[in-house]
């Protein structure tokens, strides 16, 4: 697998998401208090972008005028349908089993190890002289 470096940590904001694009492919990046995670920007159901959408916590009933709100900020609701996705895993709410958005790792790597690799600039000295620029090769 190919890596790319998306954004800085710092970019996201805990309970925000910023989207990017990879490869061509739409992805949205959320942070839940300091956890990072990525889906597809795309509704499985009718393509609507999630990055778009509204993130919400879970609403469960175990009866009738009975609710109980929880994760706040870890559903996102599609702007479409009003589809929920589990932002941690992509998994659907209205069908847990059958229907997912797709999920993409994340890690934090820290700058100085994003630097070190196979790929070496060449640099040139440059000094300016009478108001020119001369570079040595």
């Amino acid at each position: 697998m190919t890596r790319h470096v998306v954004a800085a940590a710092g970019d996201i904001a805990p309970g925000a998401s910023k989207l990017v694009e990879v490869a061509g492919r739409g992805i949205v990046v959320f942070n839940l208090r300091g956890e990072f995670f990525a889906l597809a920007d795309r509704c499985p159901h009718q393509a609507g972008q999630l990055s778009k959408g509204k993130l919400c916590g879970l609403v469960r009933s175990s009866e009738p005028g009975v609710y109980e709100y929880s994760r706040r900020g870890e559903m996102i609701r599609c702007p479409w349908h009003s589809w929920e996705f589990d932002v941690r895993t992509g998994q659907s709410w209205c069908d847990p089993s059958r229907i997912r958005t797709r999920r993409y790792d994340v890690k934090v790597e820290h700058g100085a190890e994003l630097v070190e690799g196979p790929y070496v600039a060449e640099t040139f000295s440059v000094a300016v002289e009478n108001d020119y620029l001369v570079i040595e090769i």
